[in-house]
């Protein structure tokens, strides 16, 4: 399997860089006239494949509003995750996992293994019990040519009481987690690496991302006030592995599957392909 790094850049060449997030939460499927139950949910998530799947480059179903409806949501966000990726378009799971052992591992392989029922391209993780301790998904997504984003640095408040924080020799948390990733990246060999980071593109002070050499999500973009700018300037000379990230800015266009899919072009022409 080729390197989940080196599909991304390439499709991106074809489709653009943005990634657009599929977020069924209870107001949006509401204003979409959508029942808030596992039929609504269905309904959002096929209108938003019809509109997604043969366009964008990267889509990111948000976990936890399928959760929130048990097996049955789990059961839509499989046949969600099939559909966009027959249609051509990478698969990023936003669940945020994140354990130590065997726990990792098992979080791994339920979203990594390329023979389980909620396989996708890449899925997202949280670090903050060591970088070293999502090592069992490092492994698996190097096997099995999938990625990885980790979270750096993001934008909520409450982050930077611990994302900021910084060692005797001024290296911040979130830096840490970069420089950890791009070492590992470097040892891997490939043109571009897979593990890369979610940095919020609203931050003023983000950490420096020239040696990392893999991916960059940047949530923030849109209703949450980032734009083209922004994300210039935290992936300045780093450009081509800016993945700007517009959930809510979309999705209100919705239902109309034509106003969906043109809100989606006209945001996609902001970050052109490589």
């Amino acid at each position: 399997m080729t390197p989940f790094g080196v599909r991304l850049l390439d499709l991106s060449a074809q489709r653009g860089r943005l990634c657009v997030g599929i977020d069924p939460h209870e107001q949006l499927l509401s204003d979409w006239g959508l029942d808030v139950s596992v039929d609504g949910l269905r309904r959002f998530s096929d209108i938003c494949v019809e509109a997604f799947a043969e366009h964008a480059v990267l889509v990111k179903p948000q976990v936890a509003f399928y959760e929130r409806f048990g097996s049955a949501g789990y059961h839509v966000l499989e046949e969600t995750i099939r559909g966009l990726r027959a249609g051509g378009a990478l698969v990023l799971a936003d669940a945020k996992r994140g354990d130590i052992g065997s726990t990792m591992e098992g979080y791994a392989q339920a979203w990594l293994a390329p023979d389980a029922p909620l396989s996708c391209d890449a899925l997202t993780l949280s670090p903050f019990l060591g970088v070293d301790s999502l090592e069992p998904a490092f492994r698996l997504a190097q096997t099995a040519g999938a990625g990885i984003f980790v979270l750096a640095a993001t934008s909520n408040p409450e982050a930077k009481e611990i994302q900021q924080r910084s060692d005797a020799s001024g290296c911040s948390v979130s830096q840490h987690i970069v420089d950890g990733l791009a070492r590992r990246n470097a040892e891997a060999g490939h043109l571009v690496g897979s593990l890369g980071v979610v940095v919020g593109a609203t931050l003023t002070q983000p950490p420096s991302l020239g040696s990392l050499n893999g991916p960059v999500l940047l949530p923030g973009v849109g209703a949450q006030g980032a734009d083209h700018d922004d994300v210039a300037r935290i992936c300045a000379g780093v450009e081509k592995l800016a993945f700007p990230n517009i959930s809510r800015g979309i999705l209100r266009c919705g239902p109309d599957l034509s106003a969906l899919r043109e809100s989606f072009f006209r945001a996609r022409e902001s970050f052109p392909g490589v």
